[in-house]
């Protein structure tokens, strides 16, 4: 095969991987610009819950017998997250009787006032645009088969990446001229240039994080970090698991038993005891720079015996991956080359069609200019 027929095949893949899934890749593209920032995107779509009256914190049971007043009959408290940046104290509590259903179990949200306990607003956890978003991004709003297209669709802007440089280098001449603004005399053609060429690296690096988060055990395997067998239940039944409707140790009690191994550390979050675990996990904010990696303790809820849980892994790849992927503590330049890794493609997604579009209407107007 010839380079002119090696950039004609090219051109054919880069085409119909476009064409095909442009209408995947554009809400697909955009919902992870809006992620980039998602804390700063809910205190704007949904300012109630961070109407909070400053930073200081009352006892834990205040908060959550401020939210069992807030809550349905059935609901049991699940989890108690305190605030680390301004924000609200966040109860969360599940359904005694709540059906099983695919993906992260449903759970009632409320946001308290960290000074007053005051609910401030209570919603499920499914709700608002955010979480709509994260949904979206992650598995296309399909339950089961959408995270597994998400992984396919960045393993196809993998190889349009590839094949969108091919056909972005210069026929003729040097490879600089490819950087020149008016290579066709169609604006969108030269925006598809442009911006192809910039965005092509960090949108393959994008589009290989995504893959890899979508299809752990496959990329584990080549990295030998595929999940080891593990005793006990796996990690979506225990997020499926029923909290205690009445645990023996009192959450004051569970909290003192936890703060006599981690000393005056910040309490983070509670995790209450439930079916398949019957321990509290008390988290507390580790030492070091930065706050360090949180401390968690775990409280037998028969017993009151207190151990330090084990510390969850901090390093590997595919937490690297994930770091990448969603930029967290990646700092503000490669944040910005996330959000226009995200804005651009959806662009070379309508540009891309118009395109396609005028050679079709061109090579129909020559068709029937020779008949």
């Amino acid at each position: 095969m010839n380079k002119l027929a090696m950039r004609r095949a090219w051109f054919q893949v880069h085409k119909w991987i476009g064409l095909v899934l442009a209408i995947l890749i554009i809400p697909l593209s955009l919902s992870g610009a809006a992620l980039m920032w998602h804390d700063a995107l809910d205190r704007i779509v949904d300012p109630a819950r961070y109407a909070v009256s400053g930073r200081t914190v009352v006892g834990p049971d205040s908060y959550v017998a401020a939210a069992r007043a807030a809550l349905k009959h059935g609901e049991r408290i699940a989890t108690l997250t305190m605030p680390d940046d301004g924000g609200p104290v966040i109860v969360a509590a599940s359904s005694a009787s709540a059906p099983i259903r695919q993906g992260p179990p449903q759970r009632t949200m409320v946001y308290l006032d960290p000074p007053t306990a005051r609910v401030l607003e209570v919603s499920p956890s499914n709700a608002g645009l955010v979480r709509f978003l994260h949904v979206l991004h992650g598995s296309l709003q399909l339950p089961g088969v959408g995270r597994s297209i998400v992984g396919w669709i960045g393993v196809a802007m993998m190889v349009s990446c590839f094949t969108g440089l091919w056909l972005w280098w210069p026929t003729v001449g040097k490879w600089t001229r490819g950087f020149r603004f008016r290579r066709h005399r169609d604006v969108e053609t030269n925006l598809h240039h442009l911006f192809g060429f910039w965005i092509a690296l960090p949108l393959f690096v994008l589009s290989l994080t995504g893959a890899w988060i979508s299809f752990p055990q496959v990329f584990g395997k080549l990295t030998g970090e595929t999940s080891r067998p593990r005793g006990g239940p796996d990690r979506g039944a225990m997020m499926r698991a029923k909290p205690l409707a009445s645990p023996a140790q009192p959450l004051a009690v569970a909290i003192g038993k936890a703060r006599g191994i981690v000393d005056n550390a910040p309490l983070r979050s509670v995790n209450w005891p439930t079916d398949l675990s019957a321990d509290w996990t008390v988290t507390f904010q580790g030492r070091g720079q930065g706050g360090g990696a949180p401390i968690g303790v775990k409280v037998a809820d028969d017993t009151g015996g207190a151990i330090a849980a084990p510390a969850r892994p901090q390093g590997g790849v595919a937490r690297w991956m994930r770091r990448i992927h969603d930029g967290t503590d990646m700092g503000a330049l490669w944040q910005v080359i996330i959000f226009l890794g995200g804005i651009l493609p959806a662009v070379l997604a309508v540009t891309g069609v118009i395109m396609w579009w005028r050679a079709r209407k061109w090579k129909a107007e020559l068709v029937a200019r020779r008949a």
